[in-house]
């Protein structure tokens, strides 16, 4: 047994949460990113341009993000146990429905019901908080995180099913799985510690209101645009980069999307190391690492594949200077595991800066991430069709994740100068004091008298 700030609970009861809530945000996250796969066929099927299929793709992503905010308040509400299960449900019925999906605005509708399944991540943020000490919870809900892991399912065993049985099965097999799991999941869980002692002194729940007034913090909002970036790009790419794969190299859907699993999946089990990390060294410190280690690999990857002609001594010389295909690939997974690590380190900041208010906050933070998810795909193939550029879609990531780099650094060196004012003092010059104090209080000078009086 294990005390915890809502009451004591059973070590069984904790590992049950925790990987039944695992285990139904993979499935979860399966479905949400569903139309990665399905979408590559449809664009084909209704001859859509870049910037339709980025729609396309991005719809679902575009309504898991907006019921974040308020599944996340539910969750608090009325328990995150119960939420969840009915947010499966749910989606079963909507993924059901879009194998009678037949034109492009069926198709659009159809994802916007899928999109139900991504709200799950707030609730499991917010359930799964619950059953674990400060000091633990980055670990587990970075374990929680590495449901992610879902994509990678989707991408492996979609394509196949895709191929043999056709796209409405892909739809069918996962509406499926996606009911059953909500009945596993309820049956296997218990309510949280936090909802269980509210029941039992007779408290009612805060109100909507009460739960959104942290959202009027300016800090809430910097997470979020971190969150955008390391969540909403995660999901941009692994939406994009069976169509990249397909558009640059010239692979099948099978095995585009088998490299697509290849970027999943370092992107989304390595968020419980970085979960780990976070409770170690700091989330602050591995956000530091995350945006740095991100903007090298996305300036190396903005670099498109260009033909060069140098005026020689014995006439042009011709060269081109591309990122190879396995250099490519490389560099993707290691732009994943980054994003991996930011992943875990923002929602390690949540708990420990909003105890009380994690639904909410984690919500919007989720919202805003998932926006990201939406955002990003269709923006990705509007620059195709404008700029005409493959690579523009990591120029657009490079910029993202540098401006986030500056204003997070910008942010911390503020905090620390208004909690340590001598930081604020010249350190490395003792001429630049002037500029400090450029009018300093003159030395005092010896009266005629002998005495000594200040000058004016």
């Amino acid at each position: 047994m294990n005390a915890i700030a809502g009451g004591t609970v059973s070590g069984g009861d904790r590992a049950r949460a925790l990987w039944s809530s695992t285990a139904a945000f993979t499935v979860c996250f399966a479905a949400w990113t569903i139309f990665s796969i399905l979408g590559v066929q449809v664009k084909r099927d209704l001859g859509l341009t870049d910037f339709q299929f980025g729609l396309l793709i991005g719809t679902p992503i575009l309504t898991g993000s907006l019921i974040r905010l308020v599944l996340g308040i539910w969750a608090d509400q009325y328990g995150g146990r119960r939420v969840f299960a009915l947010v499966m449900l749910a989606a079963a019925v909507a993924t059901w429905m879009l194998s009678y999906a037949h034109d492009y605005t069926t198709f659009l509708l159809a994802a916007l019901g899928v999109g139900i399944a991504g709200g799950s991540f707030s609730v499991g943020v917010a359930y799964v908080s619950k059953w674990y000490p400060k000091e633990k919870q980055g670990t587990a809900l970075g374990i929680f995180g590495a449901g992610n892991v879902g994509s990678a399912v989707t991408k492996f065993l979609a394509p196949a099913v895709m191929v043999a049985m056709g796209w409405q099965a892909v739809a069918q097999i996962w509406a499926v799985a996606l009911a059953v799991t909500a009945v596993l999941f309820y049956v296997t869980t218990s309510d949280d510690p936090d909802l269980a002692a509210r029941r039992a002194r007779g408290v009612e729940a805060e109100s909507f209101g009460a739960m959104m007034a942290p959202l009027a913090n300016l800090q809430v909002w910097r997470f979020s645009l971190y969150y955008f970036f390391v969540f909403g790009g995660f999901v941009a790419l692994a939406l994009w980069l069976p169509r990249f794969y397909v558009g640059v190299y010239g692979l099948d859907i099978v095995t585009a999307g088998m490299l697509g699993a290849a970027y999943s999946i370092p992107g989304s089990l390595f968020r419980v190391l970085g979960g780990t990390l976070s409770d170690r060294y700091g989330a602050r410190r591995v956000m530091y690492w995350t945006f740095i280690g991100a903007t090298a690999c996305t300036f190396l990857l903005s670099y498109p594949a260009t033909h060069y002609v140098v005026k020689g001594i014995r006439g042009p010389i011709e060269f081109d200077l591309a990122i190879g295909f396995l250099p490519f690939m490389a560099l993707t997974m290691v732009l994943g595991f980054f994003m991996s690590l930011g992943k875990a380190a923002v929602y390690k900041h949540i708990p420990v800066y909003y105890p009380g208010r994690v639904g909410s906050v984690g919500g919007v933070v989720g919202l805003i991430g998932g926006l990201g998810g939406f955002i990003l795909p269709i923006a990705f193939g509007a620059m195709n069709d404008l700029i005409g550029v493959w690579t523009s879609c990591f120029m657009l990531l490079f910029a993202i994740v540098a401006g986030s780099l500056l204003w997070m650094h910008l942010a911390i060196r503020r905090m620390e100068k208004a909690e340590h004012p001598a930081l604020r003092a010249p350190r490395d010059l003792p001429e630049a004091a002037a500029l400090v104090n450029p009018n300093p209080t003159p030395a005092a000078a010896p009266a005629p008298d002998g005495r000594t009086v200040a000058a004016e």
